[in-house]
Parts: C-alpha cells; sequence; structure tokens
C-alpha cells in the first residue's frame, strides 16, 4: 500500500483510498468499521499521547503502578466530527476534523489500514489530506455522529 501525505488540515482533513478493484459491499463493510470504529475511539479521547502511561513504562508492565492522576489531568483530546464514508469506482473517502486528538490517532490508522489491506481487501494507496484530482471534495462534509 503506497502512502502519501499532502496538505495537512486535523479540522479539514479528507482521507482517500485507492482499490485494486471496485470493492464488494462486504469489502465497503469492513473499511467502513474500521474508519467508524478509529473515530469513535478518537471522538473518546483515545488518542492522548500526553497519558501513554503504559507505552512509556516498556516492555515489562507487570505490577505497573498506573496513575489515574496524571490520567484525569491530561489535556482533553478528541476528535470531533466524521462525515459518511463515499465510494466512487475504486476510490473511497471521508472527511475528519480531528479536533486535538494527537498525531499517533494517523499512525494507528495507517497500521489498521496496512492489516486490512493485507488480509481482507487490497488497498493500493491511502492519501491523508489535500485534494484528489481523481475525485475533487466538496466543501460541505456532514456528521454522521453528533457531538458528544
Amino acid at each position: 500500500m503506497e502512502i502519501q501525505f499532502r496538505e495537512f488540515n486535523p479540522f479539514d482533513l479528507w482521507i482517500w483510498l485507492e482499490f485494486e478493484t471496485v470493492p464488494s459491499p462486504m469489502e465497503q463493510q469492513y473499511v467502513e468499521e474500521l474508519f467508524n470504529s478509529w473515530f469513535f475511539l478518537g471522538k473518546l479521547g483515545g488518542f492522548n499521547a500526553e497519558n501513554l502511561q503504559v507505552q512509556d513504562t516498556g516492555v515489562e508492565i507487570s505490577y505497573m503502578e498506573y496513575d489515574t492522576e496524571v490520567a484525569s489531568n491530561a489535556f482533553m483530546s478528541p476528535m470531533h466530527n466524521m462525515s459518511s464514508f463515499e465510494y466512487l469506482g475504486t476510490w473511497g473517502r471521508c472527511w475528519f476534523d480531528l479536533g486535538t486528538s494527537d498525531l499517533i490517532a494517523i499512525d494507528i490508522l495507517i497500521n489498521s489500514l496496512n492489516q486490512l489491506s493485507k488480509e481482507y481487501v487490497t488497498i493500493s494507496k491511502l492519501i491523508i489530506g489535500g485534494q484528489n484530482e481523481d475525485w475533487p471534495a466538496n466543501s460541505q462534509n456532514q456528521s454522521i455522529f453528533s457531538e458528544m
């Protein structure tokens, strides 16, 4: 899977997928569930690099003491909005307002899409940000989730 970054605005971000073939309804469902799950974790503030206590501890986490005060004092980092996923031929796209979520969210999305491409639906290209000359984006983005 080729990965390209274009102009990146976390508050107005298009993510584009080019598939090897036109995705079947089942393949579309896999893609949409991945993006919906990723967004929902982001909406709940899951991509907060300020509070990565387990990751920062290292490999040995047996009997680790988790500091709930550190967690509760971390700055909120929720994603704000997501549009419905759209398809046109071999292309798929979705718009996001990533809010104040940290960029670890993008790494997690790329990792997940890489695995999805290996096992379920072949993705030729992932474009993060900017415009796609094969399918221009309109300026009206409608959220499929209401504000929490």
